[in-house]
This record gives structure tokens, C-alpha cells and sequence, in this order.
């Protein structure tokens, strides 16, 4: 951008650039409805055109880079992060910048159709702007989209490892899916937290859902077990289906002094019977 003409015209006719670019904006088809209010659009759009011309004022505007810059990129960043969280896609975020081309353009033309080489070089340093400033948003959106699925992932990863009370004294740990570092870190925190809660002496982890068990998936099994034992809690797993105890001696995994269950009812029996407790048939006739 140069130094003379486009920061002037900015200036004078900030208002009706503002006024086509709400409308650009605005109009059907640019951003889905129900994503955000035409009052908060216009707020937003006011306060980038404020920062964008206070910047235009200071010198050289065609470095974004260069510190006169510094809070038009913050509003960027927070507005691009901001859009990422509530759904916006990236056509939609980047056209929150690239949709002011139409209404300067449209003004640089109007204020300089007599003066076609002046008119050229200002609507090409606009241009290096404007897009210079669209990468900026498309880069901050990128982040919080990254931001957004780790925490995402995180839910995801606490939904998916509940730990419930089956009896006074015995918990269940039901894992589906793999297991991996991160997972295996939840997975231990969520059920020390709950031994605490509940006070219990017996957990039976359940891999009935965990498709293949191999010697890293084993060893955070250990590690949970481990970290369970050191609590005073005795650990029980069930769900050992044929393909897996083969596959565990195969690898030569020693599961130790873990004692292992075919299935959960066998297990919970067995952890009742650990508990001085029973289950028996009912005599009583129904009615």
C-alpha cells in the first residue's frame, strides 16, 4: 500500500465503507444464519475499520507486520479464534476480511477514476492489505479450530472412561476403544478420584471393549493396576476373551498376581465373594 492516497480516503469515507461492508456481509448466502447478531457484525466491523484507519494514520501500512499494526492484529486473532468456537467455517471467518475489498475498491474508483495510475497502485497495495490480513485471520482460526478439538478430545476421553459403583466397596472401570499415554492419564485419574470418593477396596477394569490388546496396550493396563494398588485397591479384569489371551502370552505380557475373568458377571462375583457377600436364587414363587 502507499503511503498517500488510500489511508486519506479511508478516513473521509470510513463511514460509508463501513455501511457497504456490513451489507457485503450481510447479504444471503455470505454467513449462515443464527451464527451471529447484525448488531455484534456491525459492532465488530466499526471497531476493525477504527483500527485499521488509526493504523493507516502512522506511516507505512503495507507490513502488517510493523508494530502501528499490532492492535488490528489482536482484533484479528481474538475475532478469528472467537468465530472457530462458535461454528464458523473457515470461508466464513476469512469473509469477515476479504469482504472489505468490494466497498474500497468501489471508493478508491469513485475518488480516483481520473487518475488511472494512482487508481492502479493504490488498488493493488489495498489488495496486498487486505489479503495479507485474511491470511492472518485464516492462521488465528486454524488455532482455535486446534484449540477447540483438543478440548473436544479431552471431553471425549472423560466421557469415554465412566467409573461406576457396582456395590458398596466395588467399582467398575468399563474401557472401550484403545488405549494410549494420554488416555491411560485419564483413565488413572478419574479412578483414584473415585476410590477416594467412594472408599472402595475392589475395581474391576473391564476390556470387553477393547479390540486388540498388544504389549503397549498391556503395559498401561499395568500401570493402572500399579497406581490402583498403591491406593490399597485390589484390581480385577474381566473381559478376557480367547483371542486376547492368546495374543498376552504370545507378547509374554505378565499380567503378575492380577487376577483376570472372562466376563464382568464372573468378576462381580467374584468381587462380592472378596467382600464376605453372595448371590443366591430367590425361593419365592412369583406372583
Amino acid at each position: 500500500m502507499t503511503d498517500n492516497r488510500l489511508p486519506a480516503i479511508v478516513k473521509e469515507f470510513q463511514s460509508d465503507i463501513l455501511a457497504e461492508w456490513v451489507k457485503e456481509q450481510t447479504q444471503p448466502g455470505a454467513i449462515r444464519p443464527g451464527l451471529i447478531r447484525e448488531s455484534e457484525l456491525r459492532s465488530q466491523c466499526e471497531e476493525f475499520l477504527n483500527l485499521l484507519t488509526q493504523a493507516a494514520q502512522r506511516g507505512n501500512v503495507s507490513d502488517v507486520t510493523r508494530s502501528e499494526f499490532s492492535a488490528v492484529r489482536d482484533m484479528i486473532d481474538r475475532t478469528s479464534r472467537t468465530r472457530a468456537e462458535l461454528g464458523f467455517s473457515s470461508a466464513e471467518t476469512a469473509l469477515f476480511i476479504l469482504s472489505l475489498k468490494r466497498p474500497l475498491f468501489g471508493r478508491l474508483r469513485k475518488q480516483l477514476e481520473r487518475d488511472p495510475n494512482t487508481l492502479f497502485q493504490e488498488v493493488w497495495s489495498a489488495t496486498e492489505l487486505i489479503d495479507r490480513l485474511a491470511l492472518l485471520s485464516t492462521e488465528a482460526y486454524q488455532r482455535g479450530r486446534e484449540t477447540v478439538i483438543s478440548r473436544q478430545q479431552s471431553e471425549m476421553l472423560e466421557l469415554s472412561t465412566p467409573v461406576v459403583k457396582l456395590w458398596d466397596g466395588v467399582l467398575a472401570l468399563p474401557l472401550i476403544g484403545t488405549l494410549d499415554s494420554n488416555r491411560t492419564q485419564v483413565v488413572m485419574e478419574t479412578l483414584l478420584q473415585r476410590v477416594v470418593e467412594t472408599g472402595s477396596e475392589i475395581v474391576i477394569i473391564d476390556i470387553t471393549g477393547v479390540p486388540t490388546v498388544d504389549t503397549l496396550v498391556a503395559q498401561h493396563l499395568l500401570k493402572t493396576i500399579s497406581a490402583a494398588r498403591l491406593m490399597g485397591v485390589e484390581c480385577i479384569i474381566s473381559g478376557i476373551r480367547p483371542q486376547i489371551a492368546q495374543t498376552i502370552v504370545h507378547l509374554g505380557v505378565a499380567l503378575g498376581e492380577v487376577t483376570t475373568k472372562a466376563n464382568l458377571a464372573d468378576a462381580f462375583k467374584l468381587a462380592l465373594r472378596k467382600r464376605g457377600l453372595g448371590i443366591s436364587r430367590s425361593n419365592t414363587p412369583s406372583a
